[in-house]
């Protein structure tokens, strides 16, 4: 069985949704070749505790929108709502978000390309106000 690895370093504005579907199938698609893999698997892993990835809809940014706005209410912002705020009033707002999300996502992959439904996107979700760099660990495993 190979095995693959790629950091991948995305830059954000701040809250919101960044889709990075096309480096990731990028990698994939020159892995595979590269290792003649025909079958495998993606793991995706972010190495941030106020980030998360998210497989969702890409063709709609309303989704986007709502998602946005379902999160800010669940987990609002304020000073005096939490114990930990020494980062700021988004900060554990923002660790609340990625518990509720997933800081992995597991892919399935065939023919050098991902098995992604059609309408489904790989997104880093920043939970933070501030821009950030956030790093994402692409691992391909396949024979």
């Amino acid at each position: 069985m190979a095995h693959v690895q790629h950091r991948l370093t995305l830059t954000t504005k701040g809250q919101g949704f960044y889709e990075f579907t096309g480096e990731a199938a990028a990698f994939v698609r020159e892995a595979s070749a590269s290792r003649n893999l025909s079958c495998g698997q993606l793991t995706l892993f972010c190495r941030h505790t106020s980030a998360s990835l998210l497989i969702q809809e890409n063709a709609d940014p309303d989704v986007q929108t709502d998602l946005l706005t379902f999160f800010r209410h669940i987990a609002p912002e304020g000073r005096g709502l939490y114990v930990h705020d020494s980062e700021g009033p988004d900060d554990m707002p923002a660790h609340i978000r990625a518990a509720l999300t997933q800081t992995h996502l597991s892919i399935p992959v065939a023919d050098g390309r991902m098995l992604l439904g059609t309408w489904q996107g790989i997104y880093l979700f920043e939970h933070r106000r501030a821009p950030h760099r956030r790093e994402i660990v692409l691992h391909l495993s396949g024979d």
